[in-house]
Order: structure tokens, then sequence, then C-alpha cells
């Protein structure tokens, strides 16, 4: 027997009873930052393997083990998107949007792969919402985007269910200088690190300190803390995030370990988690990344953002049954139409409906049946009226309009004013 056809593991299809939550998400997520003056851009969800290799940073997780990577005809190595911070800068780069200074506060949307172990809550396609601005260096860009992360949470209702996360990671010279010292104390208690965290010590000692292990975890108790090796600047734009958001109301917890998993980012770092969620707490992260631009091969750009899971979004949201209720609303109506001359007239009915209530959702019956057929297919559709069509309906320029959840009668509706009665019934 041939295999069945069946998606990738852990590429999901969203089926039509999952998408009202996602684009719900989405919209509130663009109409939020329309009102902070952010514009949408597109990117490739396929770029060269380097981008990412230069970007993320060899030895990082990601690009040792999770990326999906390729040859192509022309024998150049392709990565399908990891993350987007690293083609969005790309974007600004091959497109000039950051010379001269130019701000760019941009946000993008879609698909991301890894080859991670899919579980709940973390997939192998899984879809981000993102937002990089360039050429603002000081912390009150940080704090907006804090602050209307922190919005989004209040119109989604999630507030007092996230926590926001915060660390400084210093200038790069204060984090070598504290890798050193990292690495000093940790090599002295080599034998009792995990095996991901002795890998991680010569590649990328700073996210030994992310480790999910244990005893690793009490190792780390006593070694050097980051903020013992802040330089001044550093030092000082973190006062002044911590300050705005004090100002804007916004509690949050230093987290001296929290260093995410790229090695772009410098200076802020932050994260929203849950705990509603087991392990998969985190449900957006960010940071500030001033030296990725040049690392690109453009000149210095002071750049930040941050990116948001829509899987866990949409999975916290579901847990906590906070999807409104008005996201699966059935139809308004359904056009029952009796005959070839009733089915024609449905039509244009149909569609002088639709233009005159433009919030209208209305269902016309497709493929005739009897009487009894129909009036099933627009019970079942969940629909609170049946406007029915026939031949004496034709002849007298009428509508038979049907409640189907209650228990009135049936009334004969002019044509004309059919959409005036809708209007009123649905209202």
């Amino acid at each position: 027997m041939s295999k069945s056809l069946q998606a990738i593991r852990g590429m999901n299809d969203i089926l039509p009873a999952q998408t009202p939550v996602w684009r719900y998400l989405e919209t509130t997520f663009a109409q939020l930052l329309d009102s902070y003056g952010y514009s949408e851009i597109r990117l490739p969800i396929l770029e060269f393997t380097d981008l990412f290799a230069r970007g993320i940073g060899e030895g990082t997780d990601v690009v040792d083990k999770e990326m999906y990577t390729f040859l192509d005809r022309n024998e150049e190595s392709l990565t399908l998107r990891p993350e987007g911070t690293a083609g969005c800068v790309r974007a600004v780069l091959e497109h000039g949007m950051t010379g001269g200074g130019q701000v760019q506060k941009l946000w993008y949307a879609g698909p991301m792969f890894r080859y991670e172990k899919p579980q709940k809550g973390r997939y192998r396609q899984f879809h981000q919402i993102g937002v990089e601005v360039f050429n603002q260096p000081g912390p009150d860009i940080d704090a907006e985007l804090i602050v209307l992360t922190a919005r989004l949470w209040k119109k989604l209702g999630l507030s007092d269910s996230v926590t926001l996360q915060l660390n400084s990671l210093g200038s790069s010279e204060a984090r070598a200088t504290y890798r050193d010292a990292l690495v000093a104390y940790l090599q002295q208690r080599f034998e009792q690190l995990d095996e991901d965290s002795q890998r991680r010590l010569t590649s990328n000692p700073l996210r030994i300190l992310d480790s999910k292990n244990a005893q690793t975890q009490a190792l780390l108790a006593d070694a050097p803390t980051l903020h013992d090796y802040l330089d001044e600047e550093s030092s000082a734009h973190f006062e002044g995030l911590k300050a705005r958001l004090e100002v804007a109301g916004i509690d949050f917890k230093i987290n001296p370990k929290l260093v995410r998993g790229l090695d772009y980012y410098g200076r802020t770092v932050f994260e929203w988690v849950t705990d509603k969620l087991g392990s998969q707490g985190t449900v957006c992260a960010g940071g500030r990344y001033d030296g990725l631009v040049s690392q690109f091969g453009g000149k210095p750009t002071p750049g930040v953002g941050f990116a948001m899971g829509i899987e866990r979004l949409v999975l916290l949201l579901e847990t906590l049954e906070l999807v409104p209720e008005e996201l699966n609303q059935p139809a308004h109506a359904f056009i029952c139409a009796f005959g070839e001359a009733a089915e024609l007239a449905a039509l244009g009915l149909a569609e002088r409906l639709r233009d005159a209530l433009p919030g209208l959702r209305l269902l016309v019956n497709a493929g005739g049946g009897s009487f009894k057929s129909q009036f099933k297919k627009a019970d079942k559709s969940g629909a609170r009226f049946a406007l029915i069509l026939g031949d004496d309906e034709l002849a007298g320029r009428v509508v038979g309009c049907k409640p189907l959840r209650d228990d009135s009668e049936q009334q004969s509706i002019a044509w004309d004013a059919l959409p005036e009665c809708l209007a009123a019934c649905l209202a």
C-alpha cells in the first residue's frame, strides 16, 4: 500500500476552526502597531545561509542544530529563515533604508523554521510577529517596544498572565571581559556541568546561564554576574529604561541570567513569560542589537526589536478561555432557492444584499435539492434566518423569511424592503 499523505512532522495545518483566532491576533497587533507609527515589511522565507551564520552566530543551537539548509541548483547554500531579524537587517541595508540616519520602525509576520523536537507550543514551522527599529539608540525606544507589548496584553486580556523579565548584556567589550571570568569559573567545575553546557563552554558560554539543568543552575549560584562587569554607558542606558518603565506603570523583574539565544544581542534584553503553558513559558522576547548592521557590512546603526510566537499566544488565549465568542459567529442568513428561475434570482438577490449590508454573513444554497434538504442545510449552517425563493415568491417579488432559532412565524418581505428588514433584525 502507498503511504498515506500527511504533513511533515512539526509542520501543522491551521484549520478553518482555528483561523479566526489567528486573524484576531494578527489584526489586533497590526492595528496596535499602526497606532504607534510602525510600517509593515514583507521578507523572503529563503535567504543565503551565510546571513544567519554571520548574524545569529556560529556555535548557537539555531545555526549548529536547527536550520533547514540545502543547496539549490546553482550549488548555493540556502536556508529557510529560522528568525526574522537577520533578514530584516539585510533588507534595510540592501535598499538603503537606514542611510543618513533614517529612522525605520518596521514590523513583519510569517512562518519561521527550526528543526526542533515538536511539542505543544513549539513546532518546526512556527509563526512569528516581529518588530525592528533602526537608528534609535536611546532607552526611550526600548521602553516604547515594551510599552506597546504591554498594551497588546491588555487588549487581549492577558495582562495578569504574563510577567516581564529584563536584563542588560552591556557592551561587547564588557561581555568579553565577563565571558572570560565566567569561563574561568566554570572550567574549574567542568566535570559537574551537563553535556550541553560543557560543549557551550568553548563555543557560547553565556548560553550556559540559561541552562535548564538543575545541577548546572546550582553551580551558577556563586558564578560572576554580568552586572558586575557592565560598562558605565550601558548601566546608564539600563537605568534610563527602568525609569521609563516605572513611569509607564509596567512591573518588571531583573533576571541576570537572561541572555537570549542569539549572538547579536547587546545591552537591553527582555522576555515576557507566563506560567500558564508549562515549559513553553516565553511568549515574547527581544532586545538591542546595535552591532548587527555593521557586522553585515553597513555603517554602525543602532537596532532593537522583538518577536512573539503566534502559536503560543493562541494556546495561551485558548488555555485561559480568552478567545472572544464573536470570532466564530455563524451566518446571518441562508437563501433556499427552488427551481432554476429561483436559483438565478437568488444569485442576484444575494449580491444586492451584500452591497446594501457589507457586514452581512450570507450563504446561498448550491446544488439544488428538495425543500427539506435545503432547510436542513440552512439549519446546520447555524444561520438565524432562512430566506426562501420559489415560483410564488418570484411572481410576487417577495422573499419568505423564516427564523431558524426561535418559533417566530415566517414572513413575506418585498425584495426592496429586505435589506432594511434584515438590518433591523440583525442589529
